[in-house]
This record gives C-alpha cells, sequence and structure tokens, in this order.
C-alpha cells in the first residue's frame, strides 16, 4: 500500500457552526498556520443538550462563535483530546459560564521523563495548567442526552492522547491522532513513535465509517487511510535506516535528504519526528548512539 492521499481543499468558514454529520456541528478557530492548518476543529455533539470536543486555543472571536451557537442548549461535558494550547486553553473558560464537567485523560505530561539537560522543545505549546475534573479511562462511556462517547486513549501525539466515539454511528472524533491533511506530529518527549504506531493498530482493529480530525475535513474511509499512514511511517523508518547506512550520523543531515521536498518552516518538526524514529529504533536494538538519543546525537546502524 502507499503512502495516504493527503487532501488539503478546506473550507474552514472560521466563526460559523457548520454541520458536518446529523447531530455534529463544527467550528474553525482562526488560528492557522503550518502544524494547525487551517485552525483547530472544536465540535458541537447533540440537540438541546450538548458535549463540546476541544473547545480549542484561547482566541476571543472563537469563544464567541462557541458561546453563539451554544446559545440556548445546556451543555453537559467538554472532551478534551490532550493538552497542546491549540486545544484545551478555553475549556476552563467554557465551563466556567456553563458549569460543564471537563473530561480528558489527564494532566499534561512527556511520554518519557526528560534526560538530564534536555529542553522539551513544545513547552511553549503545552497547557501545563490544565486539570480535568474527570480523569477518563480507556473504554470509559461518557453519557448525554441522545449522544453516547466512548473515549479511546490513543497515546503518540502526546501521552495523555484520546479520540471519542461516537457510539451507534460509526463515527470518531479523531482529534490530531489521524488528520486527513497531514501526518501527526509525533515529538521527543511529549510524543512517542512506539506508542504512536500501537494506536494506529488499536484504531485499525475497530470498524468505523468516518473520522471527524482535530484540523481540517473529514477522513471518509478510516480504513484504508489509517493502513496508509502506518505504511508510510514504515517507509519513513527505512528512509532513516537507508540514510544511516549511507553514512548520514546526525539528525540535521537526513532531513536535508528525507524532507527536501517539504516546506521549510516544518523542517524543525521533522527534525523531531526523525528523532521520535530513531528513539524507537535505538530501543529495539537497531541502531546505536552514545548515551541518550537527542536531536543533535550521532546515530549509527548497529
Amino acid at each position: 500500500m502507499a503512502s495516504p492521499k493527503f487532501e488539503t481543499e478546506f473550507d474552514p468558514a472560521h466563526g460559523e457552526a457548520v454541520t458536518v454529520a446529523p447531530g455534529i456541528q463544527r467550528i474553525t478557530a482562526p488560528n492557522a498556520g503550518p502544524l494547525t492548518f487551517h485552525g483547530t476543529n472544536s465540535y458541537i455533539v447533540g440537540g438541546d443538550s450538548v458535549a463540546v470536543i476541544d473547545p480549542g486555543p484561547d482566541i476571543e472571536s472563537h469563544y464567541q462563535a462557541l458561546k453563539s451557537a451554544l446559545e440556548g442548549r445546556e451543555v453537559t461535558h467538554i472532551l478534551v483530546s490532550h493538552t497542546h494550547k491549540d486545544h484545551s486553553p478555553l475549556a476552563r473558560r467554557l465551563a466556567a459560564d456553563t458549569g460543564a464537567a471537563i473530561a480528558a485523560e489527564g494532566k499534561h505530561r512527556p511520554a518519557r521523563p526528560l534526560y538530564t539537560g534536555e529542553i522539551n522543545p513544545l513547552q511553549e505549546s503545552s497547557d501545563t495548567d490544565f486539570e480535568p475534573d474527570i480523569h477518563t479511562a480507556d473504554g470509559q462511556v461518557i453519557d448525554g442526552d441522545g449522544w453516547s462517547l466512548e473515549v479511546i486513549n490513543t497515546p503518540g501525539h502526546t501521552a495523555n492522547h484520546a479520540v471519542f466515539a461516537l457510539q451507534n454511528r460509526d463515527i470518531v472524533f479523531s482529534a490530531d491522532h489521524v488528520m486527513v491533511w497531514a501526518t501527526s506530529i509525533v515529538a521527543p518527549p511529549d510524543g512517542s513513535m512506539s506508542d504512536y504506531m500501537t494506536s494506529l493498530d488499536k484504531m485499525l482493529a475497530r470498524d468505523d465509517r468516518l473520522y471527524l480530525p482535530g484540523h481540517g475535513g473529514p477522513v471518509n474511509d478510516p480504513d484504508r487511510f489509517v493502513r496508509a499512514l502506518r505504511t508510510h511511517r514504515k517507509m519513513r523508518e527505512a528512509a532513516v535506516l537507508d540514510r544511516l547506512k549511507k553514512g548520514d550520523r546526525k539528525i540535521a543531515d537526513m532531513v536535508k535528504v528525507i524532507y527536501r521536498d517539504t516546506d521549510p518552516r516544518l523542517h524543525k518538526a521533522a527534525a523531531l519526528s526523525l528523532l521520535a524514529h530513531l528513539e524507537d529504533l535505538v530501543a529495539r536494538g537497531q541502531v546505536e548512539t552514545e548515551g541518550a538519543p537527542s536531536i543533535d546525537g550521532i546515530y549509527r546502524l548497529k
């Protein structure tokens, strides 16, 4: 199977509540960027009594758009997929205004302890103040008026990442785990490639018909797309091994070749993705480095 066919045609309709399926509205925040595409998708699930999934970044216009769409409706739950600042910060304000309970896997944390002297490159992007009212468990079901959402823990992008399956509808709110416009960033120490691949396999064991992601448009054939994503990651791993075989020893040199056709603004994120692959390869005994794997480390085939 080839790499996934990414779809970049998407109308964010910033500030508008767009119906994407019966009983589901999407409002896209105006925080467009190279890592957020056209902005973060917040979702409203239900009719008169609703859940809000990923309220998004602390942007006043986005909050007002959410308030407008929610006017006259009861908000019982706010579900947060993970604690990056483009997804979780508005949860606190929305909860204070509506009395809704905030549900999430847990507080922000790295996928592994930081090594001595290591600086988390995504620290500024992390909502370290976040604390849910309800700490959800894998498989837990959150019930509302006419809707039920199952929590599926999908660590990889972050340690506390979860997606939410709308029961009896075969629809999953896939957040940043699976998106149709680009691959998810897996950047240590927040993210783990081993965890991410396991989470992809976990989703492949399901039979869903539609994913509604945290950025961009819907994934209309989830099984095929996730299989292609998995292939893409395996091909990236093979490219790393090939560069090592050809004499590259540093991540910076690999990025120049492997990501030569990628927007240079994304090269820093690409380097972190290669670090995630190399961490995994070192753990599996295929690659070696002195000390702990690092962005500036020297790598060689074992």
